[in-house]
């Protein structure tokens, strides 16, 4: 390897080491994935994500208002230091999405500086935090998220019925 490109690559563990630094978090006013207007470029030296489809999911949980849904029906923390519900839930369901089949590989994704920047975040929350976080549901807090996720079907549906040609009439 080039001297060159084991100091990038050596600059860039350092720069994720620090973004994954533990400290003291103030109270988040809204959730850490905050992508936002998400662009794809192709290019000689560019990091990549080798998920491309999670900014469209982002984007989508973002536009449908699945975000802020989660954040209004779940109340599972006490205080967001810094993640919300919707970034716990999220994280989760990016990990699958990305292939991980078991709360360990967040560690994957938590290292994959490319897959952080793709959801607009600072860190995401690491595989003890996850599972913490799933210890804390109850009944109800599986009820609370399946409300938040099922009352948006039908404002989906909707809105995708009215801009969609019926070809059968």
């Amino acid at each position: 390897m080039k001297t060159k490109d084991s100091r990038i690559l050596r600059k860039r563990k350092q720069k994720l080491r620090k973004r994954l630094e533990r400290r003291q978090w103030p109270a988040q006013s809204r959730p850490m994935f905050r992508a936002q207007n998400i662009h794809y470029e192709m290019a000689e030296k560019v990091r990549a994500v080798d998920c491309g489809a999670l900014g469209a999911f982002h984007q989508l949980a973002r536009s449908t208002g699945l975000v802020r849904a989660i954040d209004n029906k779940l109340h599972l923390l006490k205080r967001h230091l810094p993640y919300h519900e919707s970034d716990h839930v999220l994280n989760i369901a990016y990990n699958t999405l990305a292939g991980g089949t078991c709360l360990d590989d967040i560690e994957l994704r938590r290292n994959d500086e490319s897959f952080m920047d793709s959801l607009g975040a600072d860190r995401i929350p690491d595989p003890t935090t996850a599972g913490d976080f799933t210890r804390r549901f109850a009944e109800q807090d599986v009820l609370s998220l399946m409300e938040a996720i099922n009352a948006l079907r039908p404002k989906i549906w909707k809105k995708r019925l009215r801009g969609k040609k019926r070809f059968w009439t």
